[in-house]
């Protein structure tokens, strides 16, 4: 698909992490595409106990800054811990794409994610099976590393592929020196650009 303008990414700030003495940022993205507009992720909205006691966040919700959440047709999970979902229950009826194997685990291990941010009322999974197209030019790919049932989004503009990692990786010497599976897919698919949750600004080739 050559849609070298056709379609955007945008990161959102929407917490920050205490991680020893470093603070985290965490990003969400939104994808903006001729067939409707995508969000990757959805982060937090509250202050659980037991992200408190771990991180210490502070919060930007989507829901208290300028975006068009009614404008949002469909939300990508890469992977259903605390600070990738916790947003999710702003999205009452619209499709929320996960990994089968993702939903599953978050649904049934013990202290994987917070479990209630999950199945928050009235949510609409799409449980995804390996490889999806979700709409022309932005497809869903599984990535085990991070979790068994992480994902990417790639998205091709023509040129080389941009692609939203989530957690695949977590810094950029991660993607410098691949060691997980989903890392070296990532590396693999020759990408010009790859967003990280914990990056604000994108990993490219050659870029430490």
């Amino acid at each position: 698909m050559n849609a070298d303008s056709a379609i955007t990414v945008t990161p959102i700030l929407v917490a920050e992490l205490l991680v020893g003495d470093e603070v985290m940022p965490v990003c969400v993205h939104v994808v903006d595409h001729p067939d409707g507009r995508v969000l990757v992720d959805t982060g937090m909205t509250e202050r659980h106990p037991a992200v408190v006691a771990a991180f210490n966040p502070r919060l930007y919700p989507l829901s208290e800054q300028d975006v068009d959440l009614a404008g949002i047709d469909i939300i990508v999970n890469t992977h259903l811990h605390a600070d990738h979902c916790g947003g999710n229950h702003l999205f009452t009826g619209r499709p929320i794409y996960v990994q089968r194997r993702e939903l599953d685990d978050a649904r049934g291990e013990d202290d994987y994610t917070i479990r209630e941010w999950v199945d928050a009322p009235e949510l609409d999974y799409v449980p995804v099976d390996g490889e999806l197209e979700l709409l022309p030019g932005v497809r869903l790919v599984p990535a085990p590393g991070h979790t068994p049932g992480s994902q990417l989004v790639v998205i091709e503009t023509g040129r080389r592929p941009i692609v939203i990692c989530g957690d695949s990786a977590v810094w950029f010497g991660e993607l410098d020196e691949p060691r997980t599976k989903g890392q070296r897919l990532i590396r693999a698919l020759g990408p010009e650009a790859v967003w990280l949750a914990h990056v604000q600004e994108p990993w490219r080739p050659g870029v430490a």
